[in-house]
């Protein structure tokens, strides 16, 4: 795809005049759109998705190290927040499924449920799918109230033969369905494989200096480093049809009715929405024309969390729990902007995942370890930066709206009731969106310069992360849930 000029003739000015202060240099590596951007199943992506992969990796390890025949019980022992939420986020079913050799982008969701309700019922698990173990759910399963040192998110899988111990892993799930074990964990690693591309950055003033320098958008950046991967077509195609799992996940939120699982008894709200949506007056006065697409942006965030809580097939954007922002936000601009086209689609990832290649590398989007403001903060901050930049910005523009987006979603709890993503985190989603949507419009408002630059705001994000306080951090034991509880 030929690289277009930059959007609105603005001068191209400087950032914050507050920088980021010294620290830790950032590794020298870079992240794929198509890491940030994954196919998986709901309800998590840090509970569900990364369990699930950790699960198939420990199967595979067992297989490549001819130690799989020889199996005769498995044992999962989830920790931290895994433990606390993981029964509410499906995490001990995610990492059945995955002893099964199933895999989160593959798997049908209601086969799965299926399946892992057998090996419940039966007490027979059929390891990697080729031979049948005993398992004792009770047993084997265990939650444990304590955390291991590397991240909040760990589970430990070990493999038992007739005379003992064949073969044990521990395993973190560190945020949008990235895993790490114990030795990565330790030399430092953070689920990605470091990868030299052609612009690389660390920080947004890298990104800005490169864009001037070479006299790029954001989003031309990204794909010209995509290249490091894959050739430019395989990268608009596949980012094309991480749009299509995005519909489609709106679609079926938009066509399912009912009773989200888990014990909260949470109605779905968005078909009933879309057919009040649908048959509005067709006269609208100014109230209800000013209304029209908040109301579409809300509808579309909660079809896709709504589909996200009752485990359905969702995009981790970046991750699961706020996987509705981005879709939500890019339909927007799909529905209400004339001539939108594939094109618009491919840029608006492009530009996200600039932001989120800094937010994972710098920080963290895993609300175990920093809370909310990880998830949904980083998530409205790559919408925002998305709809920028298909709305002409310039790269000082894109970055002036990330940082809004970030901003003002800093200190953000993660607490949510039961243990289920559902309360707050379904509602959570429409309103970043919404807030993504104005993060844009005040960024596009001036020519890019701001007094808190995005790498202050990420820092602060990062800080603010480690100053919460664990019960904070998707434990439920703390914030709404409690506040819930005693409602």
């Amino acid at each position: 795809m030929p690289a277009r000029r930059l959007g609105r003739r603005r001068r191209l000015t400087g950032i914050a005049a507050i920088r980021l202060p010294a620290s830790k240099p950032a590794p020298a590596m870079s992240i794929s759109a198509l890491d940030l951007f994954k196919i998986g199943i709901g309800p998590s992506s840090s509970h569900t998705v990364g369990p699930m992969r950790a699960a198939g990796a420990f199967v595979q390890a067992l297989a490549q190290g001819g130690q799989l025949v020889a199996t005769r019980r498995v044992q999962a022992r989830l920790y931290g927040s895994l433990a606390a939420t993981g029964i509410g986020h499906g995490t001990d079913r995610a990492v059945v499924a995955g002893l099964m050799g199933l895999q989160p982008d593959q798997v049908d969701p209601d086969a799965m449920a299926q399946a892992v309700d057998a090996v419940q019922l039966d007490a027979r698990l059929p390891l990697a799918g080729t031979q049948t173990l005993p398992f004792d759910w009770a047993r084997d399963m265990r939650l444990m109230p304590v955390s291991l040192p590397w991240h909040p998110n760990a589970m430990r899988l070990s493999a038992h033969g007739e005379h003992g111990l064949l073969h044990e892993n521990t395993y973190y799930s560190v945020g949008g369905g990235f895993i790490v074990d114990e030795a990565q964990a330790a030399a430092g690693q953070t689920g990605v494989a470091a990868q030299p591309v052609e612009l690389p950055y660390t920080r947004g003033e890298q990104l800005l200096a490169l864009c001037r320098q070479h006299r790029l958008r954001v989003a031309d950046l990204v794909l010209r480093n995509e290249r490091a991967w894959r050739p430019d077509a395989d990268t608009r195609a596949q980012l094309l049809a991480i749009w299509q799992v995005m519909k489609g996940c709106v679609a079926r939120g938009l066509r399912c009715e009912g009773v989200l699982p888990g014990g909260l008894d949470v109605v779905r709200r968005a078909p009933a929405m879309f057919r009040r949506l649908n048959a509005r007056d067709s006269r609208p006065n100014l109230i209800t024309q000013t209304f029209a697409a908040m109301d579409w942006v809300n509808l579309y965030a909660l079809a896709v969390n709504e589909e996200n809580a009752a485990g359905g097939r969702v995009v981790t954007a970046p991750t699961n729990g706020a996987a509705g922002i981005i879709p939500a936000v890019l339909h927007y601009f799909m529905d209400f902007q004339r001539g939108a086209g594939d094109d618009d689609v491919v840029d608006f990832l492009l530009a996200a995942t600039a932001i989120g290649v800094l937010i994972k590398t710098n920080a963290s989007i895993s609300g175990a370890e920093v809370g909310c403001q990880g998830e949904v903060g980083s998530a409205c901050a790559m919408a925002a930066a998305g709809l920028a930049q298909v709305l002409g910005g310039t790269p000082e523009q894109v970055e002036n709206a990330a940082e809004i987006g970030l901003e003002h979603n800093l200190g953000l709890t993660c607490d949510p009731v039961g243990g289920l993503v559902q309360v707050p985190c379904i509602e959570r989603n429409a309103m970043a969106a919404v807030k993504a949507i104005n993060a844009a419009q005040l960024a596009l408002s001036g020519d890019g310069t701001h007094k808190i630059s995005l790498d202050a705001a990420i820092l602060t994000l990062r800080d603010t992360g480690r100053d919460m306080q664990e019960k904070y951090k998707e434990t439920s034991r703390g914030g709404l849930a409690v506040a819930y509880t005693e409602c």
